[in-house]
């Protein structure tokens, strides 16, 4: 029965969730911390950052984990076949019929909206995820100068991987917190 419950609960996920896994996090949050208390909030922060820095789509990674996590081995399997056969029924069904499908006005109308929608949905989940991440002024910091590099980058056009400024972002974050626990240390000898 719980296997019943993890597969239902993720191709609900699967199917109504637009925009990929970074969508899906606050969906995610509600049901699988709120109302079925499989994971805390904060290992759904955790499993968010595996999801990320693991090769594949997020949507895929996030529900693999939390599938291991709630039922090992078995959970992942069926969480991740839950997640991803929505898609693949819709995309196949959409495949036989994909011209007349994509002209069709309300179809693209339809689209518009859902594009707007994971907008917000993405936007909402970064909010909540800054929030209850734990903060330190280096991070407040990196987060703005990382914010208003994207957003020029995307005003002027310039061609930079999102990738690189994660493994920038992870430099940093080794450099900065390897500084501050060299201070701490320091001072604790210092005490002594």
């Amino acid at each position: 029965m719980a296997y019943l419950d993890l597969f239902w609960t993720f191709f609900k996920l699967g199917l109504f969730t637009f925009g990929g896994g970074y969508a899906m996090i606050g969906q995610l949050k509600d049901i699988v911390v709120e109302k079925k208390k499989w994971i805390t909030e904060e290992e759904l922060l955790e499993i968010c950052a595996i999801a990320e820095s693991t090769p594949g789509p997020v949507a895929i990674n996030l529900s693999t984990c939390i599938g291991y996590r709630n039922k090992k081995l078995l959970g992942s399997i069926v969480s991740t076949i839950a997640v991803v056969l929505p898609s693949f029924i819709i995309i196949f069904i959409i495949s036989l019929f994909l011209a007349a499908f994509m002209q069709n006005i309300y179809v693209q109308y339809a689209f518009i909206g859902i594009n707007a929608c994971v907008a917000f949905l993405i936007i909402k989940a970064g909010v909540e995820m800054f929030i209850n991440l734990r903060k330190s002024w280096w991070q407040i910091l990196l987060t703005l100068v990382v914010i208003t590099l994207m957003i020029l980058f995307e005003l002027y056009n310039i061609d930079f991987s999102s990738i690189y400024l994660i493994l920038i972002g992870a430099f940093l974050g080794v450099v900065i917190i390897s500084i501050q626990k060299g201070k701490e240390e320091k001072e604790k000898e210092d005490v002594k």
